[in-house]
């Protein structure tokens, strides 16, 4: 069964703006009035906390980074704390997985070889760590350490929220929390493992290709005049 995937490639947008695009997808999913959509952009510096989080994970309080010029959102997805901000690549598929994709496990899988395959084309060996979700570099080494994130909601087997892969994030940033909840593990990029700072067009359409792959999808990509318009 061959689908249909369509891509919109957003540039930065805002975190709230971003999320309630995602809703509006969601519905229209629902409703089968949209095909597969693929949502990728970057955000500005914003922490989200998913259903899982502690507060505790916060290293700053909350006024302090509003002053600071971070967002702090709570959201539905699962897992602990995670960072946004320039330079993460992020997407958010809203896709049905209905008949015959109707598997949690290996709907994150999907995400996960998704950025394992974006850090391969970046000469980078990532892999799973079992008992954690993302994307890991030296997965069973101590310097294990994290260049993809992933945290989804599944609603009618509606996927909302997605992966963030690092691609030249400020990586001070993840010091301000506790990434995910992992207190013992690393955070990485591609740029501070190569030096070489991807450009975020070229990897969101090697991201596409990837999903698509794995998903048995055919590409569509949106005019991005277009798609800017659907976020407002």
């Amino acid at each position: 069964m061959t689908r249909l995937l369509e891509v919109w490639m957003l540039g930065r947008v805002g975190y709230a703006e971003a999320h309630a695009l995602q809703e509006r997808l969601v519905a229209a999913r629902k409703a089968g009035e949209v095909p597969d959509t693929l949502v990728l952009l970057e955000h500005p510096p914003t922490f989200t906390l998913g259903r899982a989080a502690k507060e505790e994970h916060l290293r700053v309080r909350r006024e302090a980074l509003a002053t600071n010029g971070f967002e702090v959102h709570d959201v539905g997805r699962g897992g602990d704390v995670t960072y946004h901000g320039p330079g993460q690549l992020v997407g958010y598929p809203i896709v049905d997985l209905q008949p015959d994709r109707q598997d949690v496990r290996k709907y994150v899988a999907s995400l996960e070889e998704t950025m394992i395959r974006l850090a391969a084309d970046h000469g980078l060996e990532a892999a799973r760590l079992p008992g954690f979700n993302g994307t890991w570099l030296e997965p069973e080494s101590p310097r294990a350490r994290k260049i993809g994130a992933v945290g989804v909601r599944i609603s009618r087997w509606v996927t909302m929220h997605g992966f963030a892969f690092n691609a030249s994030p400020n990586l001070g940033h993840f010091d301000l929390i506790v990434p995910c909840g992992i207190q013992d593990r690393g955070v990485t990029s591609v740029e501070a493992e190569t030096g070489a700072r991807p450009d975020l067009t070229e990897l969101g359409r090697r991201a596409a290709a990837h999903f698509a792959a794995l998903h048995a999808s055919a590409l569509r990509f949106v005019d991005a005049a277009r798609a800017r318009a659907d976020v407002a």
